[in-house]
This record gives C-alpha cells, sequence and structure tokens, in this order.
C-alpha cells in the first residue's frame, strides 16, 4: 500500500496539523453521533413510517418507508416496504429475535438506546445529546472560522476541483498522499458534511418539535410540513452513517496510527518529500 519508490525508512516532517479545536469537537462529535443515532432508532421504532408532506396515517397514500411485521403462511415476518418496493426483512427490521421469542420492532433492540422499548428515555437522550451536538458546531465554526481552518482545509478551490478526477483515481489505487492539508475528496466530503448535513440535521431536528414551530412557523413550509422533515431528517442521518463507514475505512486504509495521533496530539507525519516548514519535527 506504499504510495512512492522511497525506501521504507523514508520519512516526510512531522507537522502539527490539527488543533485543539478540531480535536476536541472531533471526539465530542463522534460521541454524540453515536448516541443520537441509537436513541433516534428508538424514537423511530414508535412509528416505523416516513412520508412526504404534511399528513400522515391510514388514509394518505403518501409513505416512502414503512417497516413492520405481518402475518403470513409461513407465521409472522418482517418487512420493509421502500417507495412500494417491499421487501422480506426477517430478522433484521420489523422482526427480529428467536423464533420461540420474537420481537416485533422496526429495528432491534441491538442499536436502539435503550435497547427495550421506552420512547420517553430515548426522547431524554436524543435531545440531550442533540443539544451538546449544536453546541459543538457552533464552537467548531467559530474556531475554524478564526484559525483559518476553514478557509484552509474545508473549502474547495478551483484547484480542488481539477485535482478530483485524479484523487479519485489514487484512492482506488490506495496510494494516499500525506500533505500538509487535505486532498481534493476530503475537502469536498467534509464540505458537504460540515455546510450541508450537518445544518440539515438540525435544521430538520428543530422542525419536528412543536415548540419552535411557535417561534419559526416558516420552517414547516421550508421543509414541506413535519412529516417531510422527519424523512429529510431519516435521510440524512442514513447520509452521515454511510460518510462514518467511509470515513473508518479511509482512515484504516491511508494508516490508523497516524490518522489517530493526529487526532489525538495533533501531529501527523507527511508523506516523503514533502517541505519541512518552521515548527516541524523530523
Amino acid at each position: 500500500m506504499s504510495e512512492n519508490k522511497e525506501p521504507a525508512s523514508a520519512k516526510g516532517p512531522l507537522i502539527y496539523r490539527q488543533s485543539i479545536f478540531t480535536r476536541v469537537t472531533h471526539w465530542t462529535w463522534a460521541i454524540c453521533l453515536f448516541f443520537l443515532l441509537l436513541s433516534g432508532l428508538q424514537i423511530f421504532n414508535a412509528h416505523p413510517n416516513l412520508y412526504i408532506g404534511q399528513q400522515s396515517g391510514f388514509e394518505f397514500d403518501n409513505s416512502v418507508l414503512r417497516i413492520g411485521a405481518v402475518n403470513t403462511d409461513a407465521g409472522p415476518r418482517g418487512q420493509t416496504t421502500i417507495f412500494g418496493q417491499t421487501f422480506d426483512t426477517t430478522g433484521v427490521l420489523g422482526m427480529s429475535g428467536t423464533a420461540e421469542r420474537p420481537v416485533f420492532t422496526a429495528f432491534p433492540g441491538a442499536v436502539t438506546i435503550p435497547s427495550y422499548r421506552d420512547l420517553g428515555t430515548g426522547r431524554v437522550v436524543h435531545f440531550f445529546f442533540g443539544w451538546v451536538f449544536v453546541a459543538t458546531m457552533f464552537v467548531w465554526f467559530l474556531a475554524s472560522f478564526i484559525n483559518g481552518h476553514i478557509r484552509r482545509d474545508i473549502v474547495p478551490r478551483g484547484a480542488d476541483i481539477k485535482g478530483v478526477p485524479g484523487d479519485i483515481a489514487d484512492h482506488a489505487r490506495l496510494r494516499f498522499h500525506h500533505g500538509r492539508t487535505y486532498g481534493p475528496l476530503q475537502k469536498l466530503s467534509y464540505f458537504a458534511v460540515f455546510f450541508v448535513l450537518f445544518p440539515l440535521i438540525v435544521a430538520t431536528g428543530l422542525t419536528m418539535s412543536p415548540g419552535m414551530n411557535s417561534i419559526a412557523p416558516w420552517m414547516l413550509d421550508l421543509f414541506g410540513g413535519r412529516q417531510t422533515a422527519r424523512t429529510i431528517h431519516f435521510v440524512v442521518m442514513t447520509l452521515l452513517v454511510t460518510f462514518f463507514v467511509v470515513h473508518i475505512l479511509m482512515v484504516v486504509a491511508a494508516g490508523p496510527l497516524n490518522e489517530l495521533r493526529s487526532m489525538i496530539t495533533g501531529w501527523y507525519r507527511t508523506s516523503p518529500g514533502t517541505p519541512a516548514a518552521k515548527g516541524d519535527k523530523p
């Protein structure tokens, strides 16, 4: 998985890449998203349907996702319906557990907080970590704007856009360039997360709050109603989980020790041939 023909002993300089604000907010987000995801699935289990529009219920035909269990000649089965297409998801979604002790919930208890049905506790956990998540966003945006992290490492420039095809080719060959700043794909993905997905999941979460509706009723119109906001919230959560999985795979492929060191100590080992600068370590 070497990215060049240099001897294994050749090393680039050790640079201070991640500020204390980036590191603390990174790990805080990781904790928050873990609890938000699992408590969010607990909340979803209370009504495992997603709709587009203002209304929901049996008299409306606007469901885009439904997870549940049905009785069949072979016994109860778990089913998931997406845009009218139904799939048997027994053992995973809709129905889990053992044949002797089946559990009829959309998502199994292994991926919910609490692991048993408890909507009240799920909401308390979700709201608590939701506000911690928002506070962390505020700290990150303020600190990253002041120290130039957003301008330097997050917002893509023209050269980054032009470099996307080459960066994709390098990633496909598992050739990773450890430079002073993020690569084109990193910038684009982080920009999408910080400036699209994070604000969107917060805004749709607030739109579902009756208290927020009384303060900012225009948010319901912005997202096409509470039910549409709930659907967007779920989709964004799915995209964030996908990003997390890809992120972990890239960390492992690019060198987990170097990547973890940068997010714990701030120091990052660059590729051989990277020009040294003031403040670097050998």
